[in-house]
């Protein structure tokens, strides 16, 4: 039994008053929840909002709109600081009169300036308290969105009359940082933006480069065909000077030593005669392109061709090496002969290559002949040397290789030779004498 001798029934008042204890615990339970659910609709409102634009200014510009509207402020403004150049300040403001704006952002630099720029997000002051900025403003809220550019947030007071309490002070820094990382993300946009323009600007470059280079190498490719037909019909010389003066800019004549080998076919016009053009025309291309090899492998230099004869300079540096490649020349060319006639069922017997060889020095070099029809370069090796050497070459007979005293001198102690004694050559005043290579 209860002491009161009652059952145990709650007496009525202690029921009501407990009651109204968890009504009011209820209460506060769902303001606490409504708060919640604000906080996490503005943000989503405002986030959706700031994150759905990659352009600064618009960014600003939806941020302060909607954080106006969630807190029912009439007025507001958002300044970003960039430290490099005041032109590149970001300054956006609603509400305010337009000719207001201008001292409006210059309150909020000095503002700024007086807080030392780098005041963080969650350091607050009310406006109206400072003078540095119009009383319109209750509330700012200085905030970085990079280490060196500083940002101000400033708001009104709210239409409802109420002051901003922690609840807004600490939404509002949620909606800040929000804030930051969408401006961070546009400067990355930015940032990509210009990269993928500065690669399309690198690509159009290179592309045009592609094009320059392909046309270049066309052209590389072009020269060298021209180079490699131009070969065939001009002493390699002439080739060499070309590709070191492309312009047509020819080195004047110098004397230098040098030596000339003149050859010819013996008794050329009877061999055509009874074989015909045509077929004589093959025994001479078969013939000279061995001779060919021979003079390249001697460093000389087809210089004229004229029929069955050929005119070869040797230019080294070495005036004996000029001789003794000359003859060495002269001998392959005989053995050379010797073989394809034998070879060739339609000569009776070998080709005789008749050859004379002289050395000494010669005004070797490009000669300009100048005409109505146009100019014609040539060059060669001018002077008595290369007369000598093709009077000397006019005297072998048989397929003999007669050399001049100068070539002999140089090459006596490498082959055998006989003097064949002095001659009197067409054009030259003074007899010359002979030797013949064994």
């Amino acid at each position: 039994m209860p002491a009161n001798g009652k059952t145990g029934r709650m007496d009525p008042q202690e029921e009501i008053k407990r009651l109204k204890t968890s009504l009011k615990q209820a209460e506060k339970v769902q303001s606490e929840l409504d708060l919640r659910v604000f906080n996490l609709k503005t943000l989503f409102d405002v986030s959706k909002d700031i994150f759905g634009s990659v352009e600064p200014e618009t960014i600003l510009r939806n941020f302060l709109l909607m954080t106006m509207g969630n807190f029912g402020v009439m007025q507001g403004f958002v300044l970003l600081l960039d430290e490099s150049s005041e032109d590149a300040n970001q300054f956006i403001a609603i509400g305010f009169q337009d000719d207001l704006n201008a001292a409006l952002e210059e309150g909020a630099v000095k503002y700024l300036d007086s807080k030392g720029r780098r005041e963080s997000p969650q350091q607050l002051s009310l406006a109206e308290q400072d003078a540095i900025l119009p009383s319109a403003v209750e509330l700012s809220f200085p905030f970085s969105v990079t280490t060196d550019g500083p940002a101000l947030l400033g708001l009104g007071p709210k239409l409802i009359g109420e002051p901003y309490n922690d609840n807004d002070i600490e939404l509002l820094n949620t909606l800040v940082n929000n804030l930051v990382i969408a401006l961070k993300n546009a400067r990355s946009f930015d940032e990509i933006r210009l990269l993928n323009k500065n690669l399309q600007l690198k690509n159009i470059e290179l592309e045009k480069a592609f094009k320059e280079l392909t046309e270049a190498m066309r052209k590389v490719e072009l020269l060298e065909d021209i180079k490699a037909n131009l070969s065939k019909f001009v002493p390699n010389t002439v080739s060499r000077l070309i590709e070191k003066s492309p312009n047509g800019e020819m080195p004047e004549s110098k004397e230098q030593d040098v030596s000339v080998l003149f050859l010819d076919i013996e008794s050329y016009t009877k061999i055509c005669e009874r074989l015909g053009d045509e077929e004589m025309n093959d025994i001479i291309e078969r013939h000279f392109s061995a001779f060919m090899d021979a003079i390249y492998a001697n460093n000389g230099d087809v210089n004229e061709t004229a029929g069955d004869g050929l005119m070869v300079l040797f230019l080294d540096d070495d005036r004996v090496q000029n001789a003794l490649g000359a003859v060495r020349t002269a001998l392959q060319i005989r053995d050379d002969t010797i073989k394809i006639g034998h070879e060739c069922t339609s000569l009776y017997r070998p080709l005789e290559i008749n050859m004379g060889i002289n050395s000494g020095q010669a005004f070797v070099g490009a000669a300009k002949f100048d005409s109505y029809t146009g100019s014609r370069w040539t060059y060669t090796a001018r002077g008595s040397i290369t007369n000598v050497a093709s009077r000397i070459g006019s005297q072998a007979k048989g397929g003999k290789i007669f050399l001049s005293p100068t070539t002999a001198a140089r090459v006596k102690d490498h082959f055998t030779l006989s003097p064949l004694g002095k001659f009197s050559l067409k054009n030259v005043s003074e007899e010359v004498e002979i030797y013949e290579v064994g």
